[in-house]
Order: C-alpha cells, then structure tokens, then sequence
C-alpha cells in the first residue's frame, strides 16, 4: 500500500526531502509563494503526520520552526519500490517447498499487520472493519464498506498492489491473512479482479455487532495465534 500526496504538496514534500530541515521562509522563496501558504500547507502536512517541526532558539526572542520528513514522509516521497518488490516476490514463488513458500506468505502478512496495528481502532469485527477502510483511503485505495447480515463486506475498487498481483494471486492470500490479522477475525476474500470480477470484495463474517472473548483475544495475540 501506497500514498499519494496532493499536487500542491508534492513540491514542498520534495524539498524538504532533497534539503533537510527548512524553515516557513526557505520554504516560500524556494517554491515562489507566500509563507503564508506555505503555513496552511504545513499545517496540513503535519495533520496527516508526514512532516514535523522543530523549535530552534538563537539568542532572545520568539524560536525560529524548522520542518523536516517524518518517517511516514520520508517512505512516502521515496516509495519507488515496485520493480525491488516484482523482483522479491519473484524469489518467494521460486522456492519449490509449498509449505517454505507459505509460511513466508504468512510472514510478510504479519509483518504489515504490525506496521498498520495502531492505525486500525475498534473492538468488533465491524468497527475495525471500517477502521481498516479508512486507513485504505488514506492511501489512496479507494473502497466501500456495508454491513450486511452475514458480516461487514469491504469493496476494494482498485488494487493496491496491480503488477503483483497479475503474475501471481498468492497476493491476495496474503492480503486476506493481512485483513484478518488486523480485523482480528476470519476474512474471506469472496470476490476478485483476477477471477474477471469489476472489484474486490472482502468480508469479515459475523453480524455488525458481534464482539467475544474468541475476538478480543485474536486482537490482543494475533489471527495466526487462534488458528
């Protein structure tokens, strides 16, 4: 899963890739506009946790505010990582033992489930459920979600990973045991791209509201640690 920030603040994200630390002035004679735009940029950027400020005091006086990447920026405006991650899941389908090529599924499977973790809120299957769809908008992987009877059903309208996905539909394991590891609960990918349907469609069973013990306990230990 990707991001994608908006055009006005591709610029901004850029320079303060390329240069480091910058302050609000720098900012605005480097990309030709007023510091108070740049501000209401900042402002944005850091609401969505991509940059951060630091105060730094030079003699009396009020502190000058520097910007720099987060983290999360600093993977954002490098995350041209399509042709390393072709070549990496080529060398997980080489690996002839099926049971060797699985369990490495399920281990890449966990290890964005950790990453994503504390970005995913609720107790009931549902709550987290939707919690999960908005954190997929957020990357720009445009889905719905509707509660039904028979569980909370999650409609993926684009594929988060295209190219992968194409040479190889152990992708979509993968993200099903991504989806459960984070919903804390079984779900089952009942619709899909690849097997000529319009979109994805992932659901998590149960009615909207359940909530057990069994279900708190995947989310404290892990959907692999119930199975």
């Amino acid at each position: 899963m990707s991001i994608e920030a908006p055009t006005s603040d591709a610029d901004l994200l850029d320079l303060l890739r390329t240069d480091g630390s910058l302050s609000v002035d720098e900012l605005a004679r480097a990309i030709d506009v007023t510091p108070t735009a740049v501000r209401q940029r900042l402002m944005r950027l850091m609401a969505q946790q991509l940059i951060d400020r630091e105060a730094i005091r030079i003699g009396r006086g009020r502190p000058k505010h520097l910007y720099r990447l987060t983290d999360k920026g600093l993977r954002l405006t490098g995350s041209n990582f399509t042709d390393l991650a072709l070549a990496l899941w080529r060398q997980i389908r080489s690996i002839e033992d099926v049971r060797v090529r699985e369990d490495m599924i399920e281990r890449i499977a966990r290890a964005l489930a950790e990453q994503y973790a504390d970005q995913v809120q609720g107790v009931t299957p549902a709550e987290r459920m939707r919690s999960l769809g908005r954190l997929l908008a957020q990357r720009r992987i445009p889905v719905s979600i509707e509660e039904l009877a028979r569980g909370t059903v999650m409609t993926q309208h684009a594929c988060p990973y295209p190219k992968l996905a194409e040479q190889d539909p152990g992708v979509c394991r993968m993200e099903k045991l991504l989806f459960s590891e984070l919903v804390g609960h079984n779900v089952e990918l009942t619709r899909c791209r690849l097997e000529g349907a319009a979109d994805c469609q992932f659901q998590a069973d149960g009615p909207a509201g359940a909530s057990s013990a069994a279900t708190a306990a995947k989310q404290k230990n892990g959907y692999w640690g119930e199975r």
